[in-house]
């Protein structure tokens, strides 16, 4: 199954992530955003969510990993 990745170097730590998919994202005491159940519930709404972050994100931060 297929998780959720942040790259810290590029992510700006606006949030969006973590107000979209609280479930899977945290913010962390650098600013950045950590995946930090990066699979979610392991659903296809967790999926959803997380595609959505993906999509939303300004920077291209976010990312599949197999």
């Amino acid at each position: 199954m297929k998780s959720a990745h942040v790259d810290p170097a590029t992510c700006i730590g606006c949030g969006l992530c973590v107000q979209l998919c609280p479930k899977v994202f945290a913010m962390q005491d650098d600013g950045k955003s950590k995946a930090v159940n990066p699979k979610g519930d392991g659903d296809d709404d967790s999926q959803k969510c997380i595609q959505g972050a993906i999509d939303a994100c300004p920077v291209t931060a976010i990312s599949w990993m197999e």
